[in-house]
């Protein structure tokens, strides 16, 4: 089957998201080691997990920034391993906000998130000010249109990163530690606009240390150690009856 079919034949009742025995070597090292598991639309999905345990690989993977070594991994019924694979158009589908905002520094915060739009989908300027100025009001930013990125605090360029993704009009939304280079008093306003994303039935998979927002927004946790799913289950279960040594150690040490 072609990733066109296979696009074509995804429904809204299988997993918008779909990884099968990935794995995934840098040189000799193996940082992923055979990981399995399904998102469905509208799921809130928290990996968590020590340093170097291949939580960011994983992400990356999943938007085709790191190739994968072997196994499967399919956005809408579209395999991401194809060497047929059209990146952009998965790009689209699947928006992804980093740690650092890489925003551009010599454009404004409003001409951020109209790049893409204009320039790589060549839509209409009119019609993408429009949007880029809706979403800047709900990221809560409508005041900071013309403010360059200098001029804003860590948490308000997180924000404008987070609008500039959604300019694309992604079906997933991945989140790799983007709190991680806050300061505690702009950590609160990101995973608000995180929070409003999923309370709108956005589709998002999070990379975080934050666990009382993993405990409070996620339908599913998994804990990942030295590039394995370790434990996986729903917050109720997962923070106070975890079955594993290794989860119940990490637990400890960040609870």
């Amino acid at each position: 089957m072609t990733a066109a079919q296979s696009k074509e034949s995804w429904t809204s009742d299988q997993p918008i998201l779909s990884l099968r025995n990935v794995h995934q070597s840098f040189g000799d090292v193996e940082v992923l080691k055979g990981i399995t598991f399904d998102i469905a639309k509208g799921e809130v999905v928290c990996i968590i997990g020590p340093s170097g345990s291949g939580k960011s690989t994983l992400l990356r993977c999943i938007n085709a920034l790191v190739p994968i070594d072997s196994g499967s991994i399919t956005v809408k019924g579209q395999e991401v391993n194809d060497p047929a694979l059209d990146k952009l158009a998965l790009r689209r589908k699947v928006g992804m906000v980093f740690q650092q905002y890489n925003l551009f520094p010599h454009r404004t915060a409003l001409d951020n998130i109209m790049m893409a739009p204009i320039h790589v989908l060549r839509q209409d300027r009119d019609e993408v000010k429009a949007r880029a100025r809706a979403l800047m009001r709900k990221v809560r930013l409508a005041d900071k249109e013309h403010t360059y990125p200098g001029e804003l605090s860590g948490g308000q360029q997180q924000r404008v990163a987070i609008a500039r993704s959604l300019a694309m009009n992604p079906d997933i939304m991945l989140f790799d530690e983007v709190t991680a280079a806050l300061d505690p008093e702009t950590v609160k306003e990101v995973l608000v606009t995180i929070r409003e994303l999923a309370e709108d039935g956005m589709t998002c998979m999070l990379v975080t240390h934050e666990m009382g927002f993993a405990r409070e927004l996620a339908d599913h946790i998994y804990f990942t150690d030295r590039g394995v799913i370790v434990e996986h289950g729903p917050p109720e279960t997962f923070f106070t009856r975890a079955g594993d040594p290794r989860t119940r150690e990490f637990l400890s040490q960040i609870l």
